[in-house]
């Protein structure tokens, strides 16, 4: 008996059942045309496999998976999607393949595919997307495979890092213009570098217009401030030259005091509450006061 309990604890514990609405076979989870409307929490940890195509999932919220390391397929076209949570995909590390086609997705956040550190192949056709935000490819270092056709993609600098990938990537799905008008169907391919000069030259981040408005208000405050500050400046160096208590005898204290007068001038006159400051040994005429008798001189004629 104490054998039989002691094999009944070494005994792995035991993969949660199918879900009720799907098959399960080998790793295998097929619930596709199930009419689900969130993806089903109750998954075998051996899932490879799951397929959740053709149901009504609208969103895809915080950890809408279970922790599934050895997911390597995930397909989920023909649903509503219409939103992807940034922690949507957490814990699907290992997976290589990612079909979202046939949805309603319009924006995609990068910070969703950052667990995607394996993902090969991404299936992005027939969704309602204008552009693709760069962060989403830069997420997604193993990427060999992009699949966009059928979206309405505004064709304008936005695209550019859409463009520059695709001109590196050996798969070239065939992307067509929705907007502008006049570019209605124009093989997003067909551009050149030179359709792009004027974007390259003037095309800023959002992070940088960011910087612009962050900055561009201190700045011109603190240009205020110092204009400001030079000008009372200039305006209590003149004072300080036209006021004649200051320059009872100009050649004495100019000879003797040159610029440092007028320097403790100008601090006495934006400090005088603090005359101990002020060396009056400098140039007593600057302070109002008489000069110093001259004593008189020793020895006979």
């Amino acid at each position: 008996i104490t054998m039989l309990a002691c094999l009944l604890l070494l005994r792995p514990l035991p993969s949660p059942a199918c879900p009720t609405a799907c098959r399960c076979s080998s790793g295998e989870v097929d619930c596709i045309e199930r009419a689900l409307r969130k993806v089903p929490q109750s998954l075998p940890t051996n899932t490879s496999t799951l397929w959740l195509g053709y149901n009504f999932i609208s969103v895809l919220g915080p950890r809408s998976f279970p922790s599934l390391s050895g997911l390597l397929l995930l397909s989920l076209p023909h649903n509503r999607l219409k939103l992807i949570h940034s922690q949507a995909l957490v814990g699907l590390g290992a997976l290589q393949e990612l079909d979202l086609s046939n949805n309603y997705l319009t924006v995609l956040n990068p910070e969703t595919f950052l667990p995607l550190t394996s993902l090969t192949t991404l299936n992005l056709g027939s969704n309602r997307l204008g552009e693709l935000d760069p962060g989403v490819l830069h997420a997604l270092p193993q990427l060999q495979a992009l699949l966009l056709q059928d979206n309405p993609w505004v064709c304008s600098c936005g695209i550019l890092p859409l463009w520059r990938w695709l001109s590196h990537n050996r798969e070239k799905s065939l992307l067509l213009c929705r907007v502008p008008e006049q570019l209605n169907k124009y093989p997003v391919m067909a551009f050149r570098n030179e359709s792009f000069r004027q974007c390259q030259e003037t095309l800023l981040s959002a992070k940088h217009y960011i910087a612009f408005l962050i900055i561009g208000p201190f700045s011109f405050m603190a240009s205020i401030f110092f204009c400001t500050f030079m000008g009372s400046i200039i305006v209590v160096y003149h004072n300080l030259c036209k006021e004649p208590h200051f320059w009872r005898r100009p050649g004495i204290c100019r000879r003797r005091c040159g610029r440092d007068a007028l320097f403790w001038k100008l601090l006495f006159f934006l400090f005088p509450e603090s005359p101990e400051m002020m060396p009056n040994s400098l140039c007593p005429v600057a302070w109002g006061e008489q000069p110093p008798a001259q004593p008189p001189l020793q020895g006979t004629v």
